[in-house]
């Protein structure tokens, strides 16, 4: 029974420790998210910048898998190049050793010390758990609930270790523990075990904080010579889920990247083995160094030299890893993407929802420059109809088309990972703005079925009417720019000045619908050309007005009035209750009503 009571508290030790280390790599994540995604696009071509970036990424998130599928995903959404990405591989390793290093506190003594006292982990755990829940409970806010979160993880990790330890205490003198220990012995079964319980648990820090933890209980005989095999085999064992994170799905860049990753690993544990076996045989540590027992600080400490070591022995050779990464995945002979920065959005960013808005930030401002492009093409179809045009239009409308189908399955997952109020609302904002480029690239369609109208009926717009559409054809594509350019950069002062060019838009359509229904009751304009003017300037008005609803979209991120009610915000604005939208408005006005007028 006793024996039984055991593996029970180990293996509940072990679900607090790993649930503990993925509350506090959440909360650090979620905490830095902005910061995260800005350090990743600094990352140059200078290789040792890329490792240390790779080692600062994945000590916050505490996951070296979950820093390479961050990168796999970056080098799809272009952000990253493959040089990059190797570098930033290559500092991951070292960001794992964090996490023993935090985990070594439990082996911290007071021995009387009030600063011992204070870091021993009997004390801090309490500490930190009591933090967590008050400031979770009790403050409530967006900041306070991340610091929560870390605090309630640090705590519960430390008492999952342990409960692991007083798991593991009654199972050492045990047959099987000493036939487990007897197993260690051989560095290759050790190798073998680090390997496998990483694969099963799918974190190396997991694996290691598990072997500290046994290491540490009196008794357990766990020698030098037994752990760093074990180690190594751990440092394998990530291989293996870099191998099935970027296998599926990615592009050749991302299976190239995980290709350095396990090349590297696989090197430096051959490498260090081999060390390792050379100065034992030669007996440059004395023979009690490899048989004396090991604590929970030795085996952090190792670790650390182990990856830091095989990080300064191969940086030089990125360019070569590299190159071998090219030699096993050759490029296909394939179709070029018409559009590759519209295939950006990749499930693999929902491990940083951060960098998930930023990266469909900007894939959805691509869509948003192709949708004004087209709309531009097909207002100058009107103008001269060209057949090799409209076919890039098609073309390029069918790229809008898939891309907005791909991008709501992606925000519709992303929803399900966002944590925090504003990048739920970007989420909302992009949501909703992805259905209004699509519409503008419609429009842009809808132009060239009225230029090839006009030419099937061999039909032209009169003088008058040409000048009139050439000056609302710059104020739309004006509103358009502008719109792109604001989403693009996150502007909302340049979103401020959409509305008065939209109202300004509004006005112009109703002067030149009147116009061109007097010039068709006087016949000085064909029935035929008429409808297709009456048409434009129909998609002309609902392209400023899907610019208006992007613009409003955008402000309602940081104004709780507007996000609650849109229409209330526009119907004061439009009273002449803001000061600034009036000055736009007249502005606006002066710029193209007193020319239009002019042009009567």
């Amino acid at each position: 029974m006793e024996i039984l009571s055991a593996i029970v508290q180990l293996l509940g030790g072990l679900a607090l420790f790993l649930y503990g280390i993925e509350l506090m790599g959440d909360g650090l994540k979620n905490s830095s998210g902005a910061a995260l995604k800005r350090v990743l696009e600094k990352v140059t071509g200078n290789v040792v910048m890329g490792v240390l970036t790779g080692a600062l990424v994945t000590a916050v998130i505490q996951s070296s898998t979950a820093t390479i599928v961050l990168t796999v995903a970056l080098i799809g959404a272009g952000v990253l190049n493959l040089r990059q990405a190797v570098s930033i591989v290559m500092g991951a390793n070292i960001g794992t050793t964090v996490t023993a290093q935090i985990i070594r506190l439990g082996s911290i003594q007071s021995d009387g010390s009030w600063l011992l006292w204070l870091f021993d982990t009997d004390t801090l755990a309490p500490i930190a758990l009591i933090i967590g829940i008050v400031l979770l409970m009790f403050i409530k806010s967006k900041r306070s609930n991340t610091i929560g979160d870390i605090c309630i993880g640090f705590g519960i990790l430390f008492v999952g270790l342990n409960l692991m330890t007083s798991g593991v205490e009654p199972l050492v003198g045990t047959d099987a523990f000493i036939a487990f220990v007897r197993f260690l012995n051989n560095p290759l079964f050790g190798i073998l075990f680090g390997l496998v319980l990483t694969v099963i648990v799918q974190s190396s820090s997991a694996t290691v904080g598990m072997l500290q933890t046994v290491a540490s209980v009196p008794g357990a005989g766990i020698t030098f010579a037994m752990a760093y095999p074990v180690i190594m085999g751990i440092n394998l064992g990530t291989c293996v889920t870099t191998a099935m994170v970027c296998s599926i799905g990615s592009s050749k860049d991302a299976k190239r990247t995980g290709v350095v990753h396990i090349a590297f690993n696989t090197i430096g544990t051959i490498l260090f083995l081999l060390l390792m076996t050379v100065l034992r045989k030669l007996s440059v540590f004395s023979a009690e160094f490899w048989v004396r027992s090991v604590d929970s600080g030795n085996i952090a400490n190792f670790q650390t030299i182990f990856n830091l070591v095989t990080a300064i022995v191969l940086v030089p050779f990125a360019d070569q890893l590299v190159k071998l990464s090219m030699v096993i995945v050759k490029d296909d002979k394939q179709k070029q993407l018409r559009h590759p920065e519209l295939h950006t959005l990749d499930e693999k960013l929902y491990n940083s929802p951060a960098l998930a808005v930023s990266v469909a930030i900007k894939a959805v401002s691509d869509v948003g420059t192709l949708a004004k492009e087209n709309f531009e093409k097909g207002c100058r179809m009107l103008e001269k109809y060209d057949p090799a045009v409209a076919s890039e239009i098609d073309v390029d409308e069918d790229c809008i088309d898939e891309f907005t189908d791909r991008a709501d399955r992606f925000f519709i997952g992303l929803s399900k990972a966002v944590e925090t109020e504003w990048d739920d609302r970007q989420l909302d904002m992009l949501m909703q703005t992805v259905p209004n480029f699509e519409r503008i690239g419609d429009y842009a369609t809808n132009l060239v079925e009225l230029s090839q109208r006009l030419v099937a009926d061999n039909a032209t717009f009169s003088d008058m009417a040409q000048r009139e559409l050439k000056l609302i054809f710059d104020a739309v594509n004006e509103i358009l720019t502008i719109t792109v350019d604001a989403f693009a950069k996150g502007d909302n002062e340049a979103a401020k000045r959409i509305e008065p060019l939209e109202e300004t838009i509004d006005d112009m359509v109703m002067i030149l619908r009147d116009r061109h229904t007097k010039r068709l009751k006087s016949g000085a304009c064909s029935v035929g050309s008429g409808l297709v003017f009456m048409e434009t300037l129909t998609y002309l008005e609902r392209a400023s007005d899907q610019c208006s609803s992007i613009a409003v979209m955008m402000l309602a991120r940081n104004n709780e009035n507007i996000l609650q009610n849109h229409y209330d915000y526009l119907r004061e604005i439009h009273a002449g209750n803001d000061a600034a939208y009036s000055a736009e408005k007249e502005r606006r006005r002066e710029q193209y009503i007193k020319p239009l007028k002019e042009t009567n």
